[in-house]
């Protein structure tokens, strides 16, 4: 059995002690990518920022809020794990400045000045070793384009990419179209299959890459 890391969910991150800034993510693809490695019986840390879905059962469990929030938890647990699969659709920027109470609404309009978070995922796979990292992407120009380059500048075993396009409900349970690329130039692409089904091939590609976590 060996100890699987996986991320799920948005991050937050707050403007006022009532609004933040975060995403679409509803952490579908994590928990059921989680799920099904427990189910092989690897042992399996789970990390997600806010979603409404219930903590897989036998599953640890640990929750953040914003993207520093988890990469604190992430250093941490990292050099514990065989693997990450860094599903997490963590938010590029932060405010540089939340206020402590409530922004009012006047005239003239208000503006935020903004910062970048940092790299978790390039982070981590710089110091992996002998460690599995991989990484998702959600593109909206072209996906094998933009999705190798991400897999090259950040140091990643493996990428599972997918394209926002009109008309296109990916989030959810929404059945989705991935493509799965890897540092040995290898594609696999998956067309309209659940995440629940899409987990399991995921996770077979994953653990290809060392006979340990098999």
């Amino acid at each position: 059995m060996s100890s699987i890391l996986i991320t799920a969910g948005p991050t937050r991150e707050k403007i006022d002690p009532v609004r933040f800034i975060s995403n679409y993510s509803t952490g579908r693809f994590g928990y059921e990518i989680a799920k099904e490695a427990k189910r092989r019986g690897h042992k399996v840390t789970l990390v997600s920022g806010p979603t409404s879905l219930a903590r897989p059962k036998g599953i640890r469990f640990i929750a953040v809020e914003s993207a520093r929030d988890m990469m604190k938890v992430l250093s941490k647990e990292f050099p514990g794990c065989g693997c990450l699969i860094m599903a997490a659709a963590v938010s590029d920027w932060r405010v540089k400045s939340a206020a402590k109470r409530k922004i009012k609404r006047g005239p003239g309009g208000k503006s935020l000045e903004l910062m970048e978070n940092p790299d978790i995922v390039k982070a981590l796979a710089r110091r992996k070793g002998r460690r599995v990292v991989a990484g998702f992407a959600l593109e909206t120009e072209d996906l094998a384009r933009d999705a190798l380059k991400k897999l090259k500048a950040k140091n990643l075993d493996i990428i599972i990419a997918n394209k926002l396009a009109a008309g296109a409900a990916i989030f959810g349970d929404n059945p989705a179209n991935i493509l799965i690329m890897d540092r040995f130039g290898r594609r696999v692409e998956v067309r309209r299959r659940s995440k629940k089904y899409l987990a399991k091939i995921i996770l077979d590609k994953v653990l290809s890459f060392n006979i340990n976590l098999a």
